[in-house]
């Protein structure tokens, strides 16, 4: 399937696969080693997991064991939310680097700005001190590319006025309906790549009637219109899901959608879903 192969290419010419395996809510052992498993065999070459799912050794082992070689597969993991120091990220990255046992990262990610115990609360002089830390094992090359997770523009303007490398990629929460276009507009102008992840909003997209009517036109299920929706913004879909037949379907995304149903798409509120 073209859409697993195709790539977007990063601010720094490195190439991420447009479709991601996102391996969130899936505990470690045999749910997360038998779903990436089961996406490597599908044809997905890109898995996304965090240090915060607790499932980085499964994900690594089965990326191990899948015969496929190292090179051909794009391993994003983030920095738990929490860790604010630059002590914290260094003992979080090497924690990561030896459970996932993959060599380099592909793409490493402060997982939120501020903890998720305190969400909204200001920890900008921390996530400066994290980013220093990215920055160096971005330059020795452990990590390939960094970037961030649910960050907005302020966040992302405090980040950027103090350090040297701008993100490469920014994932948040974005589906039919919730699009985050302030922050998007400020990701697409300062070549940041948009990463989606819950692009069926944690399934509740899947009984959305306007979405159904889409799809239903195209022969698609609800779930593929609303990924291939996400490609066709140039943000990159991190679906999920333990179901082999799902995990094959969700890549199964090689149609166009017409722009007057992108509008109708587009048209569809946040408060539908």
């Amino acid at each position: 399937m073209p859409a697993l192969t195709d790539t977007f290419t990063l601010s720094n010419d490195l190439r991420i696969p447009k479709i991601g395996f996102g391996t969130w809510q899936i505990p470690d052992g045999s749910p997360a080693y038998d779903s990436t498993r089961a996406a490597l065999d599908a044809g997905y070459r890109h898995i996304d997991t965090a240090r915060a799912y607790g499932n980085e050794a499964s994900v690594g082992r089965a990326v191990r064991d899948s015969g496929i070689p190292r090179e051909e597969i794009f391993i994003t993991t983030k920095c738990p939310a929490e860790v604010k120091t630059a002590d914290g990220a260094r003992d979080a990255f090497e924690h990561s680097f030896d459970d996932l046992g993959l060599g380099p990262v592909d793409l490493y990610l402060i997982h939120a700005p501020w903890p998720w115990s305190d969400m909204g609360s200001d920890h900008r002089k921390g996530n400066i001190e994290v980013w220093k830390v990215f920055e160096e094992l971005y330059s020795n090359g452990r990590a390939r590319s960094i970037g961030v997770s649910n960050f907005d523009p302020d966040d992302l303007d405090s980040l950027i006025g103090a350090t040297d490398v701008v993100p490469h990629a920014n994932q948040i929460r974005w589906f039919v309906g919730s699009t985050q276009p302030e922050t998007t507009r400020y990701c697409e102008g300062r070549n940041i790549l948009v990463e989606g992840y819950s692009p069926l909003a944690t399934g509740r997209l899947l009984d959305n009637p306007d979405i159904k009517a889409v799809a239903d036109k195209y022969g698609k299920s609800v779930a593929q219109i609303s990924i291939r929706y996400l490609l066709q913004k140039d943000v990159l879909p991190l679906p999920k899901s333990t179901t082999p037949s799902r995990i094959r379907e969700n890549a199964d995304v090689d149609f166009e959608i017409s722009a007057d149903d992108i509008r109708t798409l587009d048209g569809i509120d946040a408060g539908d879903v």
